[in-house]
């Protein structure tokens, strides 16, 4: 699975975005083009620092009141994926980071985050049947047969001399 995730990421993800830039290029020109993704480099690492600003604020914030920050850094995650995503030149990139950036789209896309770690720990939890060991450490405990019950007590020591 992670073989076909680094696939994706590494080789057909930057074709797409080529893909998007030759074809953004035959219909607006070169230059307009380049200047699109020096634009949105621009705009992303002009909103990486507004947003990062207050995503820190918040942090800060919640710290006081004592309580967990957990959207909050998830927040500050997104906002630094987000302005990363602005900066690397491409056009599907940009909208990625548009996304992760902008409060609103990244209060979805950080609701669908914490979704998906629950799911996963619920997932866990069950697998494992709530801290007892199952599946395979199971078998591996019950195929011992060196395990032996027993007592021990406290006997003087005698000396050597």
């Amino acid at each position: 699975m992670m073989l076909v995730v680094l696939f994706i990421v590494f080789v057909v993800v930057p074709l797409l975005e080529l893909y998007v830039i030759i074809q953004v290029g035959q219909e607006i020109g070169a230059l307009p083009t380049i200047a699109l993704l020096v634009a949105a480099a621009i705009l992303g690492s002009a909103l990486l620092r507004l947003q990062g600003r207050a995503a820190w604020r918040r942090f800060n914030v919640a710290v006081r009141e004592g309580r967990v920050p957990t959207n909050e850094v998830l927040d500050g995650v997104l906002v630094v994926l987000g302005g990363a995503f602005l900066l690397a030149p491409g056009f599907l990139s940009d909208v990625v980071g548009i996304l992760f950036l902008l409060p609103p789209t990244r209060a979805i896309v950080r609701r669908l985050a914490l979704a998906n770690v629950a799911a996963r720990m619920a997932a866990s939890a069950t697998s494992w049947g709530l801290g007892r060991a199952t599946g395979a450490a199971q078998r591996r405990r019950e195929g011992r047969d060196y395990d032996v019950d027993g007592t021990a007590s406290e006997k003087p020591q005698e000396r050597l001399q």
